[in-house]
């Protein structure tokens, strides 16, 4: 029950701290001071407004603190990495489209942050004995049709990849929920070492989701390499750029970590 409260709670925070979510409020508002014929409240709240859109579209303001999120785990070099030094491989969901749609059209859709399904056929082609765990269902408040998990399932087998070593966890709808339900599975067939204990997973995820991820799996007892993807921040900001569709991405990635690492650490979860 408390982790289904938390879940919406997480929701409604971050839906409204979304910088553009204000502003409609603030149009919503000025409309009713000059409606009320208070014009000078009016001009003050299209002012804010404006301003709202300047901060999202303006990309150094969001670029700044995404970049932040993206550097704060080390990327580690995976290239001479043997099958026998780690457990396996952890993918976590949140690029596929699954749901209503997926389960409509028959056809499997997959979001901006595509390089997780892409970076986990890489790996799981380059380690096809290791064992692979895909988690997640959903995290959207009522989802329906069918899971991530389910839906990367339908992806393996349309890739020709083979999955005897694969498992799919399609319950959680969270981060935390991710790793208290993979924690079980990556414990049983996960590799060890010669004394019995785990080897570390690889873990693929956003680079922006990372920092959070780790901690969490680290709070678990859990140890991972990660394997961050998905950037979308370089060495520099860019200082002249405007755009509002990017903009409001970076936003949205920025206030779901922010919201996510506050809610975590004020509960115990990291």
């Amino acid at each position: 029950m408390m982790d289904a409260i938390f879940f919406i709670l997480s929701k409604f925070t971050q839906l409204c701290i979304e910088p553009l979510n204000w502003v409609i409020v603030f149009i919503v508002l000025s409309l009713l001071f000059l409606a009320l014929r208070k014009v000078d409240l009016c001009r003050r709240f299209l002012i804010l407004a404006l301003l709202d859109l300047i901060l999202v579209g303006w990309l150094p303001a969001s670029e700044v603190f995404l970049r932040a999120l993206e550097d704060g785990v080390s990327k580690v070099n995976i290239t001479h990495i043997s099958s026998s030094d780690v457990g396996g491989i952890i993918i976590l969901g949140g690029a596929i489209e699954g749901g209503e749609i997926a389960a409509d059209r028959g056809e499997i859709s997959i979001y901006s942050s595509a390089e997780r399904v892409t970076k986990a056929f890489e790996l799981i082609r380059k380690y096809p004995d290791l064992p692979f765990i895909f988690s997640g269902f959903s995290d959207r408040l009522s989802p329906k049709g069918i899971s991530e998990a389910d839906a990367f399932k339908q992806l393996i087998a349309e890739q020709g990849l083979s999955d005897r070593a694969g498992h799919y966890e399609n319950q959680s709808r969270n981060t935390y929920e991710n790793v208290i339900y993979i924690k079980p599975i990556a414990w049983e067939f996960g590799q060890k070492r010669a004394d019995g204990a785990p080897l570390p997973w690889l873990l693929i995820t956003s680079a922006s989701h990372m920092y959070r991820s780790d901690k969490v799996f680290q709070k678990q007892g859990i140890e991972v390499i990660p394997v961050p993807v998905d950037y979308q921040t370089g060495n520099s900001l860019r200082w002249t750029s405007f755009d509002l569709k990017d903009g409001v991405e970076n936003w949205h990635k920025v206030n779901h970590e922010l919201v996510g690492l506050i809610a975590y650490w004020f509960t115990g979860k990291i």
